[in-house]
């Protein structure tokens, strides 16, 4: 077993981690939304308020991380349908997952600029 970890498994076990952190994450995310969408019939200045703030560059990073969960998730749930329901899944897991992690990365450094580009300007000027 490996020091520092309560898990015995390797890949497998660490993107079962990651898939039910990044539910979890995204589920927060929509309770978040389905509250602050809400507000708009209780009070359209406080809701203007609410979006006002979702333009700050901290809140650029934090949508970046969401679409980084949003991918994950998408991807490896494609990788554990193949592995639950292709014959051939389970024995090539580990190799399925290397490329989840490497079109994620893919994506992830294409999302930069279209998720970031605003705060960037923001921060350091246009």
């Amino acid at each position: 077993m490996p020091a520092g970890t309560l898990y015995r498994g390797r890949e497998g076990m660490w993107s079962w981690v990651a898939h039910r952190v990044t539910g979890v994450l995204i589920f927060f995310f929509l309770f978040v939304h389905v509250l602050d969408t809400a507000l708009v019939r209780v009070s359209p200045e406080a809701y203007d308020d609410v979006v006002a703030t979702y333009k700050t560059p901290i809140v650029a990073l934090l949508e970046y991380g969401l679409v980084a969960a949003i991918l994950f998730h998408a991807l490896n749930g494609l990788r554990i349908v193949a592995v639950d329901f292709w014959a051939k899944g389970p024995r090539y897991q580990k190799q399925m997952l290397w490329s989840v992690v490497g079109v994620w990365v893919v994506l992830m450094v294409g999302a930069l600029y279209p998720v970031l580009g605003h705060a960037v300007r923001e921060v350091f000027g246009s």
